[in-house]
């Protein structure tokens, strides 16, 4: 199976599968199709997403039979149909359903926090957090629903993870939300900071993050709050 994707340091899309996938152990060929400075339909990374799939966008998932599969929530659905053993959402039934709304809940909300606070992996923008809370109460508010969120989680199913002991496709969406929170230094509560602590420090949120650091692009679009990279 072949992952294509966008630039580690901005595309949260991209970042889903590919940690749910590197979590899971699900073998596949990476394909990155950098932004550039732009989305023009004219554009590189447009033409070549163009082929892949009609949205234009990443992530897209394609199998070995050639099959495209586009959005993150249905790779993730794709991939949870083809390996049942791995137990990709939660097994117990009421569980599972918590987990997809959740899912879905991430997938249409908390508009606020990902329009002011888009992903950013190299940026340390503490200053920018700091004005949000203070002018924006959207960004407050779902602040405030993400960590009750997770500490309901954490406290019904004991941990480490939202639904327990395993790694799951919820764990997986919400993952460059917890890049936000380090790039912004938004508060949570005690348990849910700690949780996603341990999300950065998951071996395949780890290695997306460094993948993420290696490129050195900077993607003006992309850049609300700066005019050039950090210096080397």
């Amino acid at each position: 199976m072949q992952l294509v994707i966008g630039n580690k340091n901005y595309s949260s899309w991209s970042m889903r599968p590919w940690v749910l996938m590197r979590a899971a152990g699900i073998a596949f060929d990476e394909r990155k199709l950098r932004f550039g400075n732009g989305f023009e339909t004219d554009g590189e990374f447009k033409r070549q997403v163009a082929t892949l799939s009609p949205a234009g966008r990443v992530p897209v998932l394609v199998t070995d039979t050639g099959l495209a599969i586009w959005d993150t929530l249905a790779i993730a659905e794709t991939l949870a149909e083809m390996h049942p053993q791995l137990a990709l959402w939660p097994v117990d039934a009421a569980a599972r359903a918590r987990a997809r709304s959740i899912c879905a809940e991430m997938h249409s909300g908390f508009t606020t926090l990902r329009n002011h606070c888009p992903m950013n992996i190299e940026a340390a923008l503490p200053e920018v957090g700091a004005r949000l809370l203070a002018t924006e109460p959207g960004v407050v508010a779902d602040l405030q629903r993400i960590g009750s969120m997770w500490e309901q989680q954490l406290e019904q199913h004991g941990g480490p993870w939202l639904f327990g002991a395993r790694f799951c496709i919820a764990d997986a969406m919400y993952a460059p939300v917890c890049s936000r929170l380090k790039t912004y230094a938004l508060p949570l509560p005690p348990a849910a900071a700690a949780y996603a602590g341990r999300v950065l420090a998951h071996p395949a949120v780890a290695e997306w993050i460094a993948g993420a650091l290696a490129e050195h692009d900077f993607v003006a679009v992309d850049e609300p709050y700066r005019s050039a990279p950090l210096p080397a």
